[in-house]
């Protein structure tokens, strides 16, 4: 079983920045072997793809909406996965989520991923 705890939302203004955190634990857990995501769902709509990054070589994948903005990382040393938030709109409100598998194909499909953290909150205000 694998336990996965976001961090570092907030209420930030239009324009800001913001980093989010992903913390991985588990017992028997070899989390550079993980691919890990981010997600996000704002009120009243359906959980979207945001992010992606490969365990294996570390590739990253973005939703085109957030493409030159936002950026993943990994640090495996720390069993951690990060999203740097640049230039951030009204309309990246929501919920973010992170989700990790082993060995992902669909990168972008929710039912890619079996673990998900409990989500943290992201509010840009005009």
């Amino acid at each position: 079983q694998v336990q996965l705890v976001e961090s570092g939302g907030g209420l930030v203004q239009a324009g800001a920045s913001l980093m989010l955190s992903c913390a991985a634990s588990g017992r028997y857990f070899s989390f550079n072997h993980y691919d890990m995501a981010w997600f996000r769902q704002a009120p009243g709509k359906e959980r979207e793809f945001v992010a992606h990054i490969r365990g294996s070589d570390g590739i990253t994948y973005y939703a085109d909406s957030v493409k030159g903005r936002f950026f993943i990382s990994r640090d495996n040393a720390k069993n951690s996965v990060y999203l740097q938030m640049n230039s951030l709109k009204p309309e990246d409100t929501a919920v973010y989520y992170c989700g990790g598998a082993l060995y992902v194909t669909a990168y972008s499909q929710q039912r890619s991923y079996n673990y998900w953290g409990q989500g943290t909150q992201v509010t840009v205000s005009s």
